[in-house]
């Protein structure tokens, strides 16, 4: 049921545009009544020009924005009286619409308007709603779309059949409204709502009192009805569902990601499972996408595995793989049937595959498109099961789909986004990373375009790290693990949640590290066991739990280990320290060796004395030596500066940047490889 949040405190003396940012929040806030990214709004204004002209202005949702975060800058501002023309004409073609509008602008700078601009010039009201409510789009999708929309609006209603949006579909509705006064909507067949009123508050409340009709129409419709059939699949326990996914994600990314890198997300709510264990949804879920506004997300069709529980994982793994298979060519072959001169074929992988028993997984080229899809699918979920309940959902065509699906306007926000960088869609698990070089890698690869997890016993400084990507780049950008390289159950259990959060990895930092140490004589065996735990053990069991995933997803991956300088230089007063390191080095490339059959690259940094930010230096390294070098611990840095031959300290940005080279694809066909960042030792140059 929509709730009506409208409050007249709120919204009271709020310029005009404000008013109308007001207003498309609240319709946002329920994806039952707005999808994301979905819908639009209008208000028709009187605003004062740059010479101080009052000039009647169309206030129109921007392109690619979503009414739930819309603020005032991202409305399109165009000058009404060179649009109202327009409505005269018979035709209008996608290109000389763009062309037209971009030239009536009242003020340059802002976002490119919606497509369906014109439908809110035409209809002859100061404010416009055009929303895609669940309710409406499942009566529109309908056989009889048009008889059930009148047993619940009757004469208060126009009704227009589906067409593409554009110039005559914008027509059609204003000349609809304009023709009969009386009505109250527009219902659009297989596409959504239109509302309107002369002020603000009056469209809302008009849109939400036309939804919840809709809604309490299909309610009783629906009473008694298993829209989806008897469960055929009793969903597993959260724990077997768990085991599934960290089973079969790695392999489902890997065959999604040839076009792209794609992140992953599960989702195994009652609703889902309900749906994917009903005895017709392998049916009814192909019979097509509801809507303009879904396809765009979900595409036509999910990938649907017919599975049943009792026939074990590795089946599901064969069907998995199959079935991906399967998709692709049907994707093809529906690019081949629909496609005009010009048209390149994009990604051909599923966004949305279904398994009883276990869930729905959902692919995108980053976290948050993939979680767009996920709960654009909850919403193709609620209208399929209520068409069916009011006898039988009605999808797009083949290539009604195909012309949204590759419409010129539709790819132009395609176009609008920046080229991918270097990490896009990758996995990167960092260890050590709630200080140091750690946290500056994950800072500097989520720049590129990376998922980071944060695998470090330092759980303040972890969630530090995690806060700070996700600030800087959008939550679910970064996931935090308590993990202790030492411990062989919570390397795995790190290495689970880095699949169950996304799918799978891409990139090993081995990063994980102490320091400290002390003459031969004074170097108890506690000591000498916990430098070998941790910077030689626990570089071993994290490069072979991840191996085992970059395995299963089959598409390479890289491995970089931060060593020291140590490694391949003798040092008094640190054979414990120095000894581990050398061991790091050394797996790095004996692993290079075994790996790269695999496509698996691994190479090593060896820094030296960073110790800016670093949580090792803090805990009594620097005093160890200062001590040992025979100076104040004041002068460690500059006493570091000094030996190198370019004279330079060492900071945890030149390590992410070194990092970020041998851990992306510009370093391709290197493995193997040592890289120095020390400012040039020369007892360390490599031999």
């Amino acid at each position: 049921m929509p709730e009506n949040l409208w409050n007249d405190s709120d919204a009271n003396n709020l310029p005009d545009l404000d008013g109308l940012v007001y207003r498309s929040n609240l319709l946002g806030q329920d994806r039952r009544v707005v999808n994301i990214y979905g819908g639009n709004t209008s208000a028709k204004l009187t605003m004062t020009d740059h010479v101080g002209r009052r000039i009647d202005v169309l206030a129109v949702k921007a392109s690619g924005s979503d009414v739930l975060t819309i603020t005032e800058p991202q409305f399109a501002l165009l000058k009404l009286e060179e649009i109202y023309p327009l409505f005269e004409r018979d035709a209008m073609t996608d290109e000389e619409m763009v062309d037209y509008l971009a030239r009536t602008v009242f003020e340059p700078g802002r976002p490119r308007q919606s497509i369906e601009t014109l439908l809110h010039a035409f209809v002859p009201y100061k404010h416009v709603d055009h929303t895609h409510p669940d309710a409406i789009i499942s009566i529109a999708c309908t056989k009889d779309a048009e008889q059930q929309a009148r047993a619940v609006f009757g004469d208060r209603m126009a009704y227009v059949p589906y067409i593409k949006p554009g110039f005559t579909l914008s027509k059609w509705i204003g000349s609809k409204v304009r023709d009969n006064p009386n009505i109250e909507c527009v219902v659009m067949g297989k596409h959504g709502l239109v509302t309107w009123g002369d002020d603000s508050k009056s469209a809302y409340d008009t849109s939400i009192r036309i939804i919840q009709e809709a809604e309490d129409y299909i309610a009783d419709k629906r009473k008694g009805k298993k829209v989806f059939g008897d469960l055929k699949v009793q969903p597993l326990s959260v724990e077997e569902r768990e085991n599934v996914f960290a089973e079969v994600l790695p392999v489902i990314r890997g065959a999604v990601s040839a076009e792209r890198s794609a992140i992953l997300q599960i989702d195994s709510s009652d609703t889902v499972l309900n749906m994917v264990g009903g005895a017709k949804t392998s049916e009814v879920s192909q019979l097509g996408v509801a809507c303009p506004d879904h396809l765009v997300h979900v595409k036509r069709q999910p990938l649907f595995i017919d599975w049943q529980p009792s026939e074990g994982v590795k089946v599901l793994t064969e069907k998995i793989r199959d079935g991906i298979a399967d998709y692709k060519q049907r994707y093809a072959q529906y690019f081949e049937e629909n496609k005009v001169p010009g048209d390149e074929i994009r990604d051909t992988s599923p966004r949305v595959i279904l398994i009883p028993g276990v869930g729905m997984v959902n692919t995108g080229k980053d976290v948050k498109n993939a979680d767009v899809s996920r709960q654009l699918y909850h919403r193709a979920i609620q209208v399929i099961g209520d068409s069916e309940a009011l006898g039988g959902f009605v999808s797009l065509t083949p290539k009604e789909a195909y012309d949204i699906e590759y419409w010129p306007l539709e790819l132009y926000k395609l176009k609008l986004a920046p080229p991918d960088r270097d990490f896009a869609g990758k996995v990167v698990l960092i260890t050590g990373a709630a200080s140091g070089i750690g946290r500056e890698t994950a800072y500097r690869l989520a720049e590129d375009g990376a998922h980071i997890v944060i695998a470090d016993i330092n759980d303040e400084g972890g969630e530090e790290t995690k806060t700070e990507v996700e600030k800087r780049h959008g939550k679910g950008r970064a996931l935090f693990v308590h993990t202790d390289v030492t411990d062989e159950v919570a390397v795995q259990n790190a290495l689970r949640q880095t699949v169950l959060a996304y799918g799978g990895l891409d990139v090993l930092i081995n990063n994980a590290g102490i320091a400290g140490g002390a003459s031969i004589e004074d170097t108890s065996l506690a000591m000498w066991q916990r430098n070998i735990d941790i910077l030689a053990t626990g570089y071993f069991l994290m490069a072979r739990e991840a191996f085992k995933v970059m395995k299963r997803q089959g598409t390479g991956g890289t491995m970089v280990f931060v060593s020291s300088k140590n490694g391949i230089m003798a040092s008094k007063g640190a054979v414990a320290y120095s000894t581990a390191k050398a061991a790091e080095l050394h797996m790095a490339r004996s692993l290079a060796e075994e790996v790269g059959a695999y496509g698996i690259r691994v190479n090593s940094v060896l820094p030296d004395a960073v110790i800016r930010g670093s949580s090792i230096w803090d805990a009594g390294w620097k005093e160890a030596r200062a001590k040992q070098y025979g100076i104040d611990v004041e002068d460690l840095s500059d006493f570091y500066r000094q030996r190198n031959t370019l004279k330079v300290e060492i900071l945890p940005e030149d390590l992410a940047e070194a990092i970020a080279f041998l851990a992306g694809p510009r370093s391709a066909k290197t493995t193997g490889a040592v890289l120095t960042v020390d400012g040039g030792v020369a007892a360390a140059y490599v031999r």
